[in-house]
């Protein structure tokens, strides 16, 4: 009688544990969300640019240490400052904006220091291609938000990927670095 009544009060102390692990939904925030890129230009500066229209959602159970995110960009959104630049970036010598308006990050595969979030790991799809991809936390945080009276999570993340494995070739046989450094802000309201 012992036993089962230890038995009992185990499972009713797991089950509260799992009922108190909950899955919340944050949509994001597209005026402190954007993906940057540094690409080299001929080893004499950096050609930068960023991408303004996204939507997307996150899921984050942070008791569990478990999330999901996905995000996805308009291409034809990009934004370098120089008209032309942006017109040749959405070329198919490029971003073939054309075919390919959207390019997307799913992530389910989160990696956690205590209550931050240090890592997401998931699949970058670009130009019809997708691939692995692991975003690295430089900061991340939840927060009230005073203003929209909400829990408000986000971060800054970079990794750096080979444009060639998407098949983005143009001007490596001029110099151009295959490497690109992407900078990701995001932030976004809980449902």
């Amino acid at each position: 009688m012992r036993s089962s009544l230890f038995a009992l009060a185990t499972l009713a102390a797991l089950v509260s544990g799992v009922a108190q692990a909950e899955t919340a939904t944050y949509v994001v925030e597209p005026t402190h969300t954007f993906a940057n890129f540094e690409i080299g230009h001929f080893g004499a500066a950096v050609n930068r640019g960023r991408f303004d229209k996204k939507e997307g959602t996150i899921q984050l159970d942070k008791a569990a240490k478990t999330g999901k995110v996905e995000i996805s960009f308009d291409v034809s959104s990009i934004n370098t400052g120089t008209p032309a630049f942006e017109k040749h970036l959405q070329s198919a010598d490029l971003f073939n904006v054309a075919q390919f308006p959207t390019f997307k990050f799913v992530g389910d595969k989160f990696t956690f220091d205590g209550d931050k979030v240090t890592s997401v790991a998931g699949e970058l799809t670009l130009l019809g291609k997708t691939l692995p991809v692991t975003l690295k936390a430089n900061q991340f945080n939840c927060y009230q938000s005073p203003m929209l009276k909400r829990e408000v999570c986000g971060g800054d993340f970079e990794t750096t990927i080979d444009r060639t494995q998407w098949g983005m070739n143009y001007g490596i046989d001029w110099g151009f670095p295959k490497n690109v450094h992407i900078l990701a802000q995001v932030e976004a309201v809980k449902q």
